[in-house]
């Protein structure tokens, strides 16, 4: 802002003022343009300090950044210090694995199919199959806005009955535009489950309460959305999990790999 030509415009505007008063012709006239006068002077008084604070502030503004201290830097992986049950949970991998990773999932939330398609092929070859890290999956249904995910997870579970529970799991999230009630049967037949005792399973809702068990934990344990990911060094014998790290949403493998990396680093 040019201040100085700012001044000058106010003064060019009292000159104009003083001419007019010049060319008064009646006392009335005179005393209304005195008043005028006596307004832009006020007027003039004040913009000056309003202008003089404002550039004050400009060159506060622009003193060198070096003087602030650094921004921290983000990352994708929080740090938590949350005990969560695994009693009765799906596992893939070694009991014991040195890490576990414990997932909460929607078999109809697309971030939770990326990360299928996406990241956990790698995580499985590199650390599942290595005997490094076993998975536990628990159940997160986002009813309000997935209203097919929670029979899907009823028919996961009831899939787990027959000893299919991956199979079931992998084939769901391969068909997640067919997760509608009719389209369970065809799952399970696909995944050579009995289809008559997978439907009674899934008809009477007996997995409902363990799915709905899961989501509350999952919300006491600050999860807003899914996927969301636990990570804590495997206590042997123990049916909990002392997680210390928290990965949520669909992350590249390369987030996991820190994660995981680091916690073996802490086991040796």
């Amino acid at each position: 802002m040019d201040y100085k030509l700012t001044a000058r415009a106010i003064m060019a505007t009292l000159a104009l003022v003083f001419a007019h008063a010049a060319a008064a012709q009646t006392p009335d006239e005179l005393r209304a343009l005195g008043k005028d006068v006596e307004a832009l002077k006020a007027g003039q008084a004040a913009i000056q300090k309003e202008l003089a604070e404002i550039k004050g502030l400009l060159q506060g503004a622009i003193q060198p950044q070096a003087a602030a201290a650094p921004a921290a830097p983000t990352s994708a992986i929080e740090q938590t210090n949350i005990s969560l049950s695994l009693a009765g949970a799906p596992v893939l991998g070694e009991n014991n694995a040195k890490v576990t990773l414990l997932e909460f999932t929607d078999y109809q939330c697309p971030f939770c199919s990326r990360h299928f398609r996406q990241t956990w092929p790698q995580i499985e070859q590199d650390y599942i199959k290595t005997g490094k890290v076993k998975l536990v999956l628990r159940d997160m249904p986002l009813e309000q806005i997935h209203p097919l995910a929670l029979k899907a997870a009823e028919a996961a579970r009831c899939a787990g009955d027959q000893g299919k529970y991956w199979e079931m799991h992998d084939r769901l999230f391969s068909n997640q535009t067919t997760l509608a009630r009719k389209d369970l049967s065809g799952h399970a037949q696909a995944v050579g489950l009995d289809v008559k005792e997978f439907d009674k399973c899934v008809d009477s809702a007996k997995q409902a309460t363990k799915v709905r068990t899961d989501t509350i934990d999952a919300t006491r344990a600050t999860a807003r959305g899914t996927p969301i990911f636990f990570l804590g060094l495997t206590q042997p014998n123990s049916l909990e999990l002392k997680a210390v790290r928290v990965i949520r949403g669909a992350q590249s493998y390369a987030v996991f790999k820190e994660a995981i990396d680091g916690l073996l680093a802490s086991a040796n």
